[in-house]
């Protein structure tokens, strides 16, 4: 079987971190090689810039800057940690990726999408998730949920509504543009009928059997 690259994508307080954990706990229990990673970080030098990231004002850096951190950490997180473990047959499952820089910075902060895509080109070729999952919910709710939880990286949360809701609308356009790899899931479900709706996807679209 081959190993896959699966990603999720989504605003604020959507449940990602959740959900992450619990497919791949799917992943181990059907007895398959999974390792879970995040972005920002995963890798020792991306967990670094992460920090300069997620953390500080709104207006921190530059949205040209801001991304350029972005690309530096995704570059030694797929170079030391997801591209070794896939080729030893595992696989992947990582909390956010390219998209979000995609959606935050290119649509959110209003860099352009195309100059967001010419960096991922000039930085990891092709490179791409095989599965994206999208989890969607409106960003009043998202945000409520994110400030309960409370874990004190909340630059980004920080940020005023109308920029939540373009990258809502971000997202959702990205998932029409492809959805060969993208898959929508309202996260405004129960958790575990989120989990239903996750495993669903995942079984159709990579062949297989999880629980």
């Amino acid at each position: 079987m081959t190993a896959r690259f699966i990603t999720f994508e989504g605003g604020e307080g959507g449940g990602k971190s959740t959900q992450v954990a619990l497919l791949t706990e799917a992943f181990a229990h059907a007895g398959l090689g999974v390792m879970k990673t995040r972005e920002p970080g995963g890798s020792a030098g991306a967990e670094a810039i992460r920090g300069l990231l997620v953390n500080g004002a709104v207006d921190a850096w530059d949205p040209v800057a801001e991304t350029l951190l972005f690309y530096a950490a995704r570059m030694d997180h797929v170079t030391r940690l997801i591209r070794p473990a896939l080729e030893a047959g595992q696989f992947v499952i990582c909390d956010r990726f390219t998209d979000s820089t995609v959606v935050y910075q290119g649509v959110g902060k209003k860099l352009g999408e195309g100059y967001v895509q010419s960096l991922q080109r000039l930085t990891l070729g092709s490179f791409m998730p095989d599965l994206t999952i999208i989890l969607d919910m409106d960003p009043a709710e998202g945000l409520r949920r994110a400030d309960r939880r409370g874990e004190g990286e909340n630059r980004f949360e920080s940020m005023d509504v109308d920029f939540h809701h373009a990258v809502r609308a971000g997202f959702l356009r990205l998932a029409k543009d492809e959805p060969a790899r993208c898959v929508v899931v309202d996260a405004a479900q129960p958790i575990d009928a989120v989990r239903g709706a996750i495993l669903a996807a995942v079984n159709e679209r990579l062949g297989l059997a999880l629980s």
